[in-house]
């Protein structure tokens, strides 16, 4: 099985970040990862698909992405596939920003008034996509940041942007949190407990009435209270979890795919197949395919 490429980035222990802010039609460049935290914002890249963990997504016009250390990204462009805004002249406009994990440091971060920043942080270990609204509160930002001298005054306008994102509501999650190896943060000590135990037995059979024990609650009222507190029914947290850590092995193994799937937790390579498929967009198999092959990547 092909290995992920570890880029060795441009940042030196002397720099705070690196900003990179070119145009270009489309250039090969294979999925990829790195120790440095990176904040992608891509124009003209309608049709292109953007891979981040186990999500595969397709970009509108503008897309940003805040992608935590050691997370596989790329964007892709399918040789098949014309972008409309490169044929029409557009170039696709990429703006990277790439800093240390500990650029505010955890003791930084811990206090009250960095608890939003913090929940970015956090966040970014599984990629966050930012919507449209989003973009366009920080798209000025990102321009003055890219014209600005080197020195703190950059620094700051860095800092700023990451600050409006970590109050921003408009964005979702990209990668599950079984494949990005993320460990539960809920704030509800019942729900962190149940997580925790799913994390310890998504490969066995989980019954509702042992994690409604668990927290202490009848199996009506605890499916009602983990919907509330984590927007997602059980069965699909469960679901999700045994998905993640599938796909994982499927892009770190040669293991068969029937194999994976009896060791995923499900009990049945169809129902696997098909709600992989319903997740994914794509059947494990194709997913496994589509993870190594070689691509043009935008």
């Amino acid at each position: 099985m092909d290995k992920i490429i570890t880029e060795i980035t441009p940042l030196t222990e002397h720099d705070s970040f690196y900003v990179m802010d070119h145009k270009k039609d489309h250039y090969d460049y294979p999925l990829h990862k790195h120790e440095e935290v990176e904040l992608t914002f891509m124009e003209n890249c309608t049709g292109v698909h953007r891979v981040v963990g186990d999500s595969i997504e397709i970009c509108g016009q503008y897309d940003l992405v805040l992608i935590g250390s050691n997370l596989e990204h790329a964007w892709e462009q399918h040789p098949d596939e014309v972008l409309i805004d490169v044929a029409a002249g557009k170039k696709v406009r990429e703006f990277v920003i790439q800093f240390s994990p500990d650029l505010l440091g955890e003791s930084f971060l811990a206090k009250s008034q960095m608890a939003s920043l913090a929940r970015l942080f956090e966040n970014a270990k599984r990629g966050v996509c930012f919507g449209l609204p989003a973009i366009m509160r920080v798209f000025n930002k990102l321009d003055k940041l890219s014209s600005e001298k080197p020195g703190f005054p950059r620094v700051l306008i860095l800092l700023d942007i990451l600050y409006q994102l970590s109050l921003e509501d408009d964005f979702h999650l990209l990668a599950s949190s079984s494949f990005a190896s993320v460990k539960s943060t809920a704030d509800s000590r019942r729900v962190r407990k149940v997580e925790e135990y799913i994390d310890e037995h998504f490969k066995e059979e989980i019954r509702l009435s042992t994690v409604a024990d668990l927290a202490g609650m009848t199996p009506t009222a605890f499916s009602r209270f983990f919907k509330v507190r984590t927007g997602r029914t059980l069965s699909d947290y469960i679901i999700d979890i045994r998905l993640g850590y599938a796909a994982r092995q499927l892009v770190d193994t040669t293991t068969s795919v029937v194999e994976i799937c009896y060791d995923s937790g499900f009990n049945n390579i169809s129902n696997f197949n098909r709600i992989f498929k319903k997740r994914k967009g794509c059947s494990p198999t194709q997913f496994r395919e589509n993870y190594h092959k070689n691509k043009i990547f935008v």
